[in-house]
């Protein structure tokens, strides 16, 4: 019997209609376009608007139009993980709304939470069980409502995130196609710089947090931007050197989308040029778990039966990780 590995057969996304412009921003804190742009590379972001809406609003459109189309019936999916920083509640879980809202009555879920680097932490986990053969059909869901959390007087965050995210479809292959390698790691000490100081049990709701405002996400840009830029690097690199990849050999990089220059460093420390680099970060900012499902929807039909694919992600805490895969279908 073949060996059974997990590949994505069908990837989805969704964002927001409101475009929040960096002009935008420019009338509500101390910044200018060109001052982001030549920081960042953000030129635009996309932002919930409405009553109501939590990061289910995002997944839910992103999963009913992956069952669509990948031909799947809603009750034939088993299992669905959703990587979050913002679900729509403490508890339940955002992955239980999903999967009644789309139909998935059979699918167990749950939510994962890895800041920017859940979607890879998710799709690592989703493997799992399909290289068992425990289950057939896993949804990975990566999407994140930021503008929930994100202090529109902090020029140091609201600048950079905004709202969106995608879903992909994980089956067994028999090919040698799918996910081939993946190195994660965490450092409990990179808390101090990326963190929201209250609503956990730790520091709960209270008028003095509130009017403190430590309901926000908190960011200590320099230090982050340092862990960040060697971190995702140094990963990216060694899931290539373990599995003898050079760089003529990878077809794309899919980096998590938090800043051009991370995203550069990361493309120049494995040898890759731009033109294998998937970006749209002038889009869509930085939306956490979402951003590798969004670029994996924007560029799928650039995308080839067998190409090598890295994946390779940052987020606050710190979390950090990347994916080796071959990619497993031809564009539509």
């Amino acid at each position: 019997m073949s060996k059974l590995t997990a590949a994505i057969t069908g990837v989805s996304g969704y964002a927001p209609e409101y475009v929040m412009t960096n002009h935008e921003l420019e009338t509500m804190v101390e910044t200018n376009h060109d001052w982001i742009v030549s920081r960042t590379g953000i030129e635009e972001r996309r932002i919930l608007k409405g009553e109501d809406q939590g990061t289910s609003a995002i997944a839910i459109p992103a999963v009913l139009d992956l069952l669509k189309k990948t031909n799947t019936k809603p009750e034939e999916v088993e299992m669905l993980i959703c990587a979050t920083t913002t679900p729509d509640y403490v508890f339940p879980a955002t992955a239980n709304i999903i999967t009644e809202a789309t139909g998935c009555v059979n699918a167990f879920g749950y939510d994962l939470q890895a800041a920017c680097s859940g979607f890879l932490f998710a799709l690592a986990t989703g493997a799992q069980f399909i290289e068992t053969g425990k289950y057939k059909k896993i949804i990975i869901v990566g999407a994140d409502k930021m503008s929930a959390i994100v202090d529109y007087t902090d020029r140091a965050t609201c600048i950079i995130f905004g709202d969106g995210g995608g879903a992909v479809m994980l089956e067994p292959n028999t090919e040698g196609l799918g996910v081939q390698d993946s190195i994660l790691k965490s450092d409990g000490t990179g808390v101090q710089f990326l963190h929201m100081k209250a609503g956990g049990s730790r520091r709960p709701a209270t008028q003095e947090t509130l009017d403190r405002r430590e309901h926000f996400a908190f960011q200590e840009g320099q230090s982050v931007f340092k862990f960040a830029v060697k971190g995702m690097a140094d990963v990216a690199a060694e899931v290539m050197d373990r599995n003898n990849l050079q760089a003529e050999d990878i077809a794309w990089l899919v980096p998590h989308q938090a800043n051009k220059r991370i995203i550069d460093a990361t493309a120049n420390r494995m040898g890759v040029g731009p033109e294998k680099v998937m970006i749209n970060i002038q889009k869509y900012g930085n939306t956490t778990s979402g951003t590798i499902p969004l670029c994996l929807w924007e560029y799928e039909n650039q995308l080839k039966k067998g190409d090598n694919v890295i994946l390779a992600a940052f987020g606050g805490g710190f979390t950090w990780g990347s994916i080796y895969l071959k990619w497993a279908y031809d564009p539509a």
